[in-house]
């Protein structure tokens, strides 16, 4: 299994819609999603990254003021210059169980000293999961084209 960057959140006031049960906007999840894919993308690359899309950004469940949000990133594809990072978004309850609301999928472009594309190291898909996350990776990357 490639290696899992995590990022660990409370909701705040800030974080929230203002309805009566405040929820998590929507925007605030992606900027999140968009910093911990980053971090994985840059880890996996040691080099800096920009983001080139987010796509597939499913909305599952909702996240609530006070909720404990836990991002999991994990690369699950690699291009010449590219490279796409999944990131699932749970909220913690209290005793340590996790119910999915959101998942991502990102993709960053490595950058040189100079902000020019960069080759990246190749992910080799080890596990089943990571085999079929790279296969569907592969088809989201020819989605993205249309």
């Amino acid at each position: 299994m490639s290696e899992v960057t995590t990022s660990v959140q409370i909701v705040l006031p800030q974080h929230c819609n203002g309805y009566a049960r405040p929820r998590l906007f929507g925007g605030q999840i992606m900027a999140w999603i968009d910093i911990v894919g980053a971090v994985a993308a840059r880890r996996f690359t040691r080099c800096a990254v920009t983001t080139v899309c987010v796509d597939h950004l499913h909305f599952i469940a909702p996240a609530y003021l006070n909720d404990t949000i836990v991002q999991d990133a994990r690369v699950t594809w690699t291009g010449r210059t590219s490279l796409e990072v999944r990131v699932d978004s749970y909220v913690e309850q209290l005793d340590g169980a996790r119910t999915l609301v959101n998942r991502a999928y990102a993709v960053y472009v490595a950058l040189d000293e100079n902000d020019r594309p960069k080759p990246v190291p190749a992910f080799v898909p080890e596990t089943e999961e990571e085999q079929r996350e790279y296969a569907a990776a592969l088809r989201r990357k020819e989605n993205r084209k249309d």
